[in-house]
Formats: C-alpha cells, sequence, structure tokens
C-alpha cells in the first residue's frame, strides 16, 4: 500500500504543482505519530500546522532584527520552547510533528501557502498508506486461517 500511495502521491504532486517531498514529511508525521486513526491524522494535522506558524514567527522576527544576531537566537530559543509547551495540550501533543511542520517552512523559505498545500495531500496519503496496510495485513492474516 504504501508503494502504490507513494507512487500515486509524487504523480499528483507533480501533476498539482505540489512538493512532493513535504508531502512525504506530512506523511512521515502521521506515520510517526504515536497515536493511530483519526485522532493521531488530527494531533498530525494540528502539531504540523502550528509548526509553519511558529517558522513564520521565527521568519517574519527575525526580518524585524536583520542584523542583531543575538536577538535572533533569542527568538528561535523561544519559539522552540513554546513549541515543546504547547505539548500540554492534546492536539498539539506531538512535538516532532511541531518541527517537521518548522523545518519545511524553513526549507522552502517561509512560502507557507505551498507548504501547508504539499504537508496536508502527504498526510492524508500518510494516513492512507498506514491504514491501508494495516487493512491488508489483516485481510492476508484471515485468509490464511481460511485456508
Amino acid at each position: 500500500m504504501t508503494g502504490i500511495l507513494s507512487g500515486l502521491w509524487g504523480w499528483t504532486a507533480d501533476s498539482l504543482g505540489l512538493i512532493s517531498w513535504i508531502g512525504f514529511l506530512g506523511c512521515t508525521a502521521y506515520f510517526a505519530c504515536p497515536q493511530d486513526g483519526f485522532k493521531g491524522l488530527f494531533i498530525s494535522l494540528f502539531t504540523l500546522c502550528s509548526g509553519v506558524l511558529w517558522a513564520l514567527i521565527i521568519i517574519h522576527g527575525s526580518a524585524v532584527v536583520q542584523h542583531l544576531d543575538i536577538i535572533n537566537y533569542v527568538l528561535t530559543a523561544i519559539v522552540a520552547f513554546m513549541m515543546c509547551l504547547q505539548a500540554r495540550h492534546t492536539l498539539l501533543s506531538f512535538v516532532p510533528g511541531t518541527f517537521i511542520g518548522a523545518c519545511a517552512t524553513f526549507a522552502y523559505q517561509g512560502d507557507w501557502p505551498i507548504v501547508i498545500a504539499s504537508l496536508l495531500p502527504g498526510l492524508l496519503f500518510g494516513f492512507g498508506m498506514k491504514n491501508g496496510g494495516l487493512w491488508l495485513a489483516g485481510r492476508g492474516v484471515k485468509n490464511k486461517s481460511i485456508e
């Protein structure tokens, strides 16, 4: 299932002008999230999107104080702390998802619309990969028990 949907995602991303590797980060977030099912999907969604927002805060905050490196380092430290602190809330509890969203935003130089447009379908493909694979694996076990 993962192979089929990975190929389909690559074609979809290319056809729609999305960034396939960013979509694979969304996919990875779902695979890595400790929660499964729709709860894991929503936790991954909220953490990825919060990471994009935190990255934008750093990007725009740094632009305000361009030549004051120490201020930029302090801003980064405060935001990284906040990214971890938000994990007290269930929907924001997957810290790696937050950092994945932020890193994708930094890597694509703050172009958040394309980052979000690529992350979210990738997240859905990840949901399909994992749950489709589990479904297929379950069917294989049931079919073998019939034999």
